[in-house]
């Protein structure tokens, strides 16, 4: 095929697979295994001293609000991904309570891309507006099982002391049925992961077929 102005070359698009869930419900784990690109959406929260961070009734910083992170720079880089293939991306550090480094996420050609973090739903009718969405899920598990893994996840990466910790699980176990009903509302599936797996293979092997 010809790369003349009149018989242009295709540019692939590589759309993304949001992939939401409750912290704890194996969204990272299914990603990697996923064998496809991976954007963290958790590094585009906002540095813990962010004037703008919203706040639970004790005055601690409330995490798990779509307050706390910068919504517009993760879209950015989801467009800059589709459009281009690459993005400049922060890397954020929970014990840090901030961003540490900038990286380059690299496509390498790839046919989609996973987005993954506690937020992805929240910008999924933006992005099936632009024309960037391949898929939007879900994870859902019982709120015990989500629970346990979270805390073994924190415990291990020493995001917080013990005692932050223990609440924050509590709170969030409470509210499991909550946040996914929030997030299916926001237009993602909602599925375990097996299917998670299956609908992943199925929007890569869509959008490869589209090139």
């Amino acid at each position: 095929m010809s790369d003349s102005p009149l018989n242009p070359v295709p540019i692939a698009r590589a759309r993304v697979v949001l992939l939401s869930g409750p912290s704890g419900s194996g969204k990272s784990s299914l990603a990697e295994r996923s064998g496809l690109p991976v954007l963290q959406l958790d590094d585009f929260y906002k540095d813990g001293d962010d004037p703008t961070l919203p706040r639970l009734p004790d005055g601690a910083v409330d995490w798990d609000s779509p307050l706390s992170w910068h919504r517009e720079q993760a879209v950015a880089a989801i467009r800059g991904l589709y459009e281009t293939g690459r993005a400049d991306v922060p890397v954020y550090s929970i014990p840090d309570n901030g961003r540490v480094a900038t990286r380059v996420l690299d496509l390498d050609g790839a046919g989609a891309f996973v987005a993954e973090g506690i937020f992805a739903a929240e910008i999924a009718a933006e992005c099936a507006a632009e024309g960037l969405l391949g898929d939007a899920l879900c994870l859902r598990n019982s709120p015990l099982t989500t629970a346990w893994r979270r805390l073994r996840r924190d415990v291990r990466e020493g995001r917080k002391s013990l005692p932050v910790l223990l609440r924050r699980g509590w709170r969030l176990m409470r509210a499991e049925r909550t946040i996914i009903g929030r997030q299916v509302e926001l237009g993602a599936h909602p599925c375990a992961g097996p299917e998670a797996e299956r609908r992943i293979r199925a929007a890569a092997v869509q959008e490869l077929s589209a090139v």
